[in-house]
């Protein structure tokens, strides 16, 4: 038996799993025939958790002032290989903590604990235009960290590692249900979080790419929140052409009127195309009106009591102001430019009676999301009900604010609702601000939906 292999024998023998939750390595020493050798050894805990959840990652028994580099890698859905990697050098006892050290090159640096997921991306020679999304939140994102001797930028598949755990991120917390959701008309895929209930609910909306997007309800149910994927925006060969607004109250009131829910607690949640649904609601709606609504990454311009294809259709005639950078990618910001001042071409946000938390990016290339947040203040402002209004708004950070840990792309394939035609969209960001949002805003969401679903009585407006 060779030494390497009698290394991950032993290092293996010496796993003590506690639960389903954790691993915890027990450093081993090996002997060779003339002297102590070392035998390295990673921790990764949890080696189970909630994608929002961060881990703990410490490498020991390496030798004293050695570079290590430490990797990870995910084989997504669409057999993509994701990666990313941070240069490490040990102490004078063969430890690395990447909790607490820095990292000197690589994918991120500094002291980055999470920077191993945030920073992936696409293996060398990969396909262009990767975005990476969990389509089956009932089976979890799979990431093998590993460690690998001297500073590394390449070739990992090539090496052997010195170790390897096996981890895994999860959008669906135990006991958490998942219900398909195809009545009344309605489309969509609901939450429910263990226990007697009844619990707060959250409508969650995606935006102009369509489809049943389910990543960040299931992650909401596992915060205690029911949450109901709803789609809207369906396939061409399954489209509603004249969807309306009764689809959305439909949907608000059958996640209302479930008895795990308590009907006076349910918030609205959109992204993109999602946030103009739910402003719309929050302002006009008679029989759905959310407790309180929170808004990524969109606006409140686009025309008003028509319905999506028109809203559509009006969006393509304006797609004249769309432009084309030198790298081919689609930046679409100046359509909705300059921000209307037509009453019928914009939601009356002065209407709006209930809080409303505002994310937005300052390198948003896909939508004028900083104009219209600053229109929609004022509007606010003059009609009274500006309290009410929480804006979250991140320098460098681009269109696809989600939830914390998932890695960043400045572009990425996209099959437009008007033509279905795939271009590369340009979402803007960079990558270590936008985390840094992703993490600050996704807490900064779960503190208001808290606040606002839990507490005895929603503020009042003063209009």
């Amino acid at each position: 038996m060779t030494f390497r292999k009698y290394c991950v024998l032993a290092h293996m023998t010496a796993r003590l799993f506690v639960t389903s939750r954790q691993q915890l390595p027990i450093n081993l020493w090996t002997r060779s025939a003339s002297s102590m050798a070392i035998c390295p050894v990673l921790s990764v805990q949890p080696t189970r958790a909630l994608v929002d959840e961060k881990f703990k990652i410490a490498v020991r028994n390496v030798h004293p002032k050695q570079e290590v580099t430490v990797h990870s890698l995910h084989q997504s859905e669409d057999k993509d290989y994701w990666e990313a990697f941070g240069h490490y050098t040990s102490d004078e006892n063969g430890t690395v903590s990447v909790t607490e050290d820095a990292s000197i090159g690589g994918t991120y640096t500094g002291v980055e604990p999470m920077g191993l997921l945030w920073s992936m991306r696409p293996v060398p020679g990969s396909r262009h235009g990767l975005r990476l999304r969990k389509r089956d939140v009932m089976s979890p994102m799979v990431v093998n960290i590993s460690i690998f001797s001297g500073h590394m930028t390449q070739g990992f598949s090539e090496k052997d590692a010195l170790s390897t755990v096996v981890t895994e991120r999860w959008y669906l917390a135990p006991g958490v249900q998942r219900v398909d959701v195809r009545e009344r008309g309605v489309k969509g895929t609901l939450f429910i979080p263990p226990g007697p209930g009844p619990f707060p609910a959250v409508l969650d909306m995606w935006g102009g790419g369509g489809g049943l997007v389910e990543y960040r309800a299931a992650l909401l149910a596992s915060h205690g929140f029911v949450t109901m994927a709803l789609e809207y925006l369906s396939p061409e060969e399954e489209r509603t052409p004249n969807l309306e607004t009764e689809y959305f109250e439909i949907a608000y009131h059958l996640l209302q009127s479930h008895p795990q829910v308590c009907p006076d607690r349910v918030a609205a949640l959109g992204l993109s195309f999602g946030t103009s649904v739910t402003l719309t609601m929050a302002a006009y709606s008679k029989t759905a009106q959310p407790r309180c609504c929170v808004c990524i990454s969109g606006s409140h311009v686009h025309p008003i009591n028509k319905s999506l294809f028109e809203v559509f259709e009006h969006m393509k005639r304006n797609m004249l102001k769309a432009r084309i950078d030198e790298n081919n990618h689609v930046i679409w910001r100046d359509v909705i430019l300059p921000i209307p001042t037509e009453p019928d071409m914009k939601v009356d946000v002065g209407r709006i009676k209930c809080p409303v938390l505002i994310v937005i990016g300052q390198d948003d290339q896909n939508w004028a999301t900083v104009e219209s947040t600053e229109d929609i203040k004022q509007m606010m402002e003059r009609s009274g009900n500006g309290h009410l209004l929480t804006v979250l708004s991140y320098p460098d950070a681009g269109h696809l604010i989600e939830p914390p840990y998932t890695p960043h792309v400045r572009f990425s394939n996209f099959i437009t609702q008007q033509q279905r035609q795939k271009v590369l969209m340009l979402w803007g960001g960079q990558t270590k601000p936008h985390a840094d949002a992703q993490e600050d805003s996704w807490n900064k969401i779960l503190l208001f939906l808290h606040t606002h679903l839990h507490q005895d009585t929603p503020p009042a407006a003063r209009l």
